[in-house]
């Protein structure tokens, strides 16, 4: 994908109100990272194949980043998206009540991801409970770390996930295991929502 593909990988819909909390907190470790690096916005956007235009409006929370833009960030920062969204909160604990696990919606595509079990420096794996509604479809070029492995666990719906170019069609209860080297692709043909668990282990 060029990086030209990659211009409105933000929500659509322009800013009206005031970013929301989450997206602000994002977007300031976004352009925190960026900055550590020494990077200008002509570079990250060379190093990601996204548009200047589109990393601007994430770091400034104008836009609502998606899962896909989200994805190439984690990749060129050497992150799971799960450790990028656990440095936004203020602090780790060893019990995540369920009022403080940390929700952030691709509003774009139809998906919802709950951190369940975020990463921590200890520890290599992570729970995430993901809901993707009818008809979402998201597709990763890459993984965020290379190697990554994964256990996706479907507990309510129907979830279609190809990976190595094979299609898998999960239904409640059964789970399917990989390490991810390429392009992945989580698909929700409904007619109900996919709900399922995704444990993550970092190589």
């Amino acid at each position: 994908m060029k990086q030209a593909d990659l211009d409105d990988v933000g929500d659509p819909r322009e800013r009206t109100l005031a970013p929301d909390p989450v997206d602000a907190r994002l977007g300031a470790r976004l352009a925190a990272l960026r900055a550590e690096r020494g990077w200008s916005l002509g570079e990250l956007a060379e190093r990601s194949g996204v548009s200047r235009s589109t990393l601007s409006r994430a770091e400034r929370a104008e836009t609502s980043p998606t899962a896909a833009l989200l994805n190439r960030l984690c990749h060129v920062y050497g992150r799971t998206m799960s450790q990028l969204l656990s440095e936004i909160e203020t602090e780790h604990a060893p019990l995540v009540r369920a009022a403080e696990q940390t929700v952030w919606e691709d509003r774009a595509s139809g998906f919802v991801r709950r951190s369940v079990s975020p990463p921590h420096p200890g520890l290599r794996g992570e729970l995430v409970e993901g809901r993707l509604s009818p008809g979402a479809d998201i597709a990763y070029d890459r993984p965020p770390v290379p190697g990554l492995e994964q256990h996706i666990w479907v507990l309510e719906g129907r979830l279609e996930v190809t990976a190595q170019d094979i299609e898998h069609g999960l239904t409640r209860g059964d789970c399917l295991r990989l390490r991810v080297w390429g392009p992945t692709r989580f698909r929700c043909p409904g007619p109900e929502d996919a709900r399922y668990v995704l444990a993550v282990v970092r190589p």
